[in-house]
């Protein structure tokens, strides 16, 4: 190549350097829009042992403004906690569960309450049976995976997590709202809680010996 470059040669490599700088930054959107939930994108996740509780902490973490949960069973501290911090940072969390939580001496539910929860529990059905979480009105997690330890490590359970489906996230809204409507505030009875922080202090013994 001659210097200077002749006025063919700089129209040649404008044009190059243009197209390619167009699909740099349309790739950097696509990555940056996908990211938001912008674009439709699906992710399947199984168990056990196959990152479900990773991915869904993953989600949680990326929450900025609102996290929707419906749940039958929740035992999984690592997801509690990541919900605690959520609130903690501003975020409204709202949380409809199973009447069963109430008593299992298992549940996760007196965590919740102590850490000053919005949680409700829902009457009306034989089982709310439910496993779902909206996040920003973009990201939707669900599928048979309960969040719970045993479905993580034990259960064979998937999770899917949809992203870019405004009008599927919008169903699913709709219904967690209708649920909540007619739930009431979760009371825990005395019985299960007592239960659990005695699991919890024989576990932490246990570790210590």
């Amino acid at each position: 190549m001659r210097w200077p470059l002749d006025a063919m040669t700089l129209m040649w490599i404008q044009m190059a350097t243009g197209a390619m700088g167009m699909m740099t930054l349309v790739y950097a959107w696509r990555i940056f829009a996908r990211k938001l939930g912008y674009l439709p994108a699906i992710t399947a996740h199984f168990s056990p042992k196959g990152g479900c509780h990773d991915a869904i902490l993953r989600e949680l973490k990326a929450a900025r403004r609102e996290v929707l949960v419906q749940a039958y069973s929740f035992t999984a501290d690592p997801l509690t906690f990541a919900l605690v911090n959520a609130k903690k940072q501003g975020i409204t969390v709202e949380i409809v569960l199973d009447k069963s939580n109430e008593i299992e001496r298992y549940s996760d539910l007196h965590i919740l309450l102590e850490q000053g929860m919005a949680v409700k529990i829902d009457h009306d059905h034989a089982i709310a049976h439910n496993k779902i979480i909206i996040i920003d009105k973009s990201t939707l997690i669900t599928g048979s995976f309960n969040f719970t330890n045993q479905a993580e490590h034990e259960n064979a359970e998937n999770l899917l997590i949809i992203k870019g489906h405004p009008e599927l996230i919008n169903l699913y809204r709709e219904s967690f709202f209708k649920h909540r409507e007619h739930s009431k505030p979760a009371v825990i009875r005395e019985g299960a809680a007592k239960d659990r922080r005695q699991q919890q202090a024989a576990h932490a013994q246990h570790k210590a010996a």
